[in-house]
């Protein structure tokens, strides 16, 4: 029968040296995980000490230190049976298993990536299965794993216990903060062989060497778009479904995401840091700033491969796409009307609530729209902004000019 001690490895006090952050992460994930699937299949009798030592979040250190020490004491209770190493589980005697890095037999049908152990393979098929057994209660968000379940419910009580010595920044794990703190050291040992771009961590080199080899595995049943990664086809769903859980307690907007919340909130607090040079026009955000930068140095680098109209930043560009493919992603639940932009059907939908919310100062007009409103403003300046080059006729909006256009043609 199965057992923990079939499915447990273990390292030398030297060999724990070896270990990243990162590596010592995932070792601990999968000896949990291991641990849970044996006790949810009834196989579990007792509770073995590397479980026990894991769960008490203990590190690398302590981990090399009760090597050592079992080494010094020859303590020879557990024995591997392939090299002789004595281990340091005293308490309850675990199979020793001398792992080979470099050998992983373990494939996955979907992908053809390999593994090291079939359980890592079995945590794997569920990025293709989408099995996401863990549920916190509080967001709504899954998890693969408990471990990262168990890592996730932190960051609902708000403490982050690790504090960064240098700039005061807190973590809610110590792994973060053993990264962060390369941030201040200039530490980056992770390099690029293709373009020389270095990373703080292995697993940020992984997910930067996508973009060389184009692999986007991750595809949206809905509109059939691809992705490098499973979390940016979770946060791509949302636009399908709509959903919206993050709300703004002072003007009731909702968002996906809670770091979308978070800069919007800065709204409401007046203040906007990023102010330009040029003009003195302030902004929220610095990406705002960059954007309108442009704007001076009549920059449009941004060019579209179809129609060669260019633009000045990449995200109206790849509105201005839509017009090409037709994607409209968009789309009202109460009429199925679709739109290229969000703005669209947040002014569509007035029309289902049947309320104007822009009022004109002037004549007490309203609209469904701040645009509707904007152009309507144009009857009371005279303003025509939109001029016809063939016969120098002016209007005040450019669905005005388009018609006008036609009688060209």
């Amino acid at each position: 029968m199965l057992s923990f001690r079939d499915v447990a490895i273990d390292f030398s006090a030297e060999e724990w040296e070896l270990l990243d952050p990162d590596q010592w992460n995932l070792y601990r994930d999968v000896m949990l995980e291991n641990f849970s699937n044996l006790v949810f299949l009834g196989l579990a009798s007792s509770k073995p000490y590397l479980v026990t030592f894991l769960e008490q979040g203990q590190g690398p250190s302590d981990m090399k230190r009760l090597a050592a020490a079992a080494m010094e004491t020859g303590n020879k209770q557990s024995t591997g049976k392939e090299c002789g190493k004595a281990l340091p589980w005293n308490s309850q005697p675990i199979s020793h298993q001398k792992i080979n890095l470099k050998k992983k037999p373990y494939k996955c049908e979907e992908c053809a990536k390999t593994f090291r152990s079939p359980s890592l393979l079995c945590i794997h098929r569920r990025i293709h299965t989408g099995e996401k057994p863990y549920y916190c209660e509080v967001c709504g968000k899954a998890f693969h794993v408990p471990s990262l379940f168990s890592k996730h419910k932190i960051v609902h009580t708000g403490q982050k216990p690790y504090k960064c010595e240098v700039c005061g920044k807190a973590f809610y794990f110590p792994s973060r903060l053993s990264l962060h703190k390369r941030i201040h050291i200039r530490v980056k040992p992770y390099k690029c062989e293709i373009c020389g771009k270095s990373f703080c961590s292995p697993s940020q080199l992984s997910e930067h060497m996508r973009i060389h080899k184009a692999e986007k595995p991750y595809k949206c049943e809905a509109c059939g778009k691809a992705f490098n990664y499973p979390s940016q086809l979770s946060i791509h769903s949302k636009i399908h479904t709509g959903e919206k859980p993050y709300q703004c307690e002072v003007c009731g907007k909702a968002f996906c995401f809670p770091s979308k919340l978070s800069l919007h909130k800065k709204i409401h607090t007046g203040v906007k840091p990023y102010k330009c040079e040029v003009c003195g026009k302030a902004f929220y955000f610095p990406s705002r700033l960059s954007d309108h930068k442009r704007i001076h140095m009549s920059e449009r680098s941004f060019k579209c491969e179809v129609c060669g109209k260019a633009f000045k930043s990449k995200p109206v560009l790849s509105v201005h796409k839509r017009i090409h493919t037709g994607e409209k992603p968009y789309k009202c639940s109460i009429c199925d009307k679709a739109y290229s932009r969000r703005s669209g059907l947040s002014a569509h939908m007035w029309i289902h609530i049947g309320e104007k919310p822009y009022k004109c100062e002037l004549c007490g007009k309203t609209y469904n729209s701040r645009a509707g409103l904007f152009v309507h403003k144009r009857d009371h300046t005279g303003e025509k902004p939109y001029e016809c080059q063939v016969c120098d006729k002016a209007y005040k909006s450019r669905s005005g000019l388009s018609a006008h256009k036609k009688t060209h043609t």
